[in-house]
């Protein structure tokens, strides 16, 4: 049985608080499947999903299209972060493995801001604080999901 699922279906399973790293995890597929085989579709409970980036959206993302997380073929591992990519950059790495191919995905500079990051790691975030992020989350969204992936990711293989 052949599976899709749209960003919306996405987004209801994540939640509302997440929508920018639903879109993340939404482009990061687009982009990398049909990379790790042409022929696809893939085989859900075959991809894994190794990432640096530890946000609840994109992790709800990639485990409803490909149930990584229950199966523990989703893994948030720090050693992928790319520090000299600066602070904001450096946690946005996914590596989606398939049958022996991977790719490494980076975010383009400009699709994250510092200000973002900064939000989302406040620590005692004001109720004024809490309605910024949420513009910024669903801004950085509607960015994302009108791009295509290539303008989002640059690639590297393995």
């Amino acid at each position: 049985m052949l599976l899709a699922f749209t960003f919306d279906e996405m987004l209801r399973f994540s939640g509302p608080g997440s929508p920018a790293g639903v879109a993340m995890a939404f482009k990061a597929m687009e982009l990398a499947f049909p990379l790790l085989d042409p022929d696809g579709p893939l085989a859900r409970r075959e991809v894994v999903i190794e990432t640096a980036f530890r946000g609840p959206g994109a992790r709800d993302g990639f485990e409803l299209v490909t149930r990584g997380l229950t199966d523990g073929r989703y893994v948030v591992d720090p050693a992928l972060e790319r520090p000299a990519r600066g602070v904001t950059l450096a946690q946005f790495v996914f590596r989606p493995r398939y049958r022996g191919r991977a790719v490494t995905l980076l975010v383009r500079a400009g699709r994250v801001t510092d200000e973002f990051v900064t939000m989302a790691r406040k620590p005692d975030p004001t109720a004024a604080d809490e309605a910024h992020f949420t513009a910024l989350k669903q801004a950085m969204a509607d960015g994302l999901m009108a791009s295509a992936p290539g303008d989002i990711f640059e690639v590297e293989p393995g």
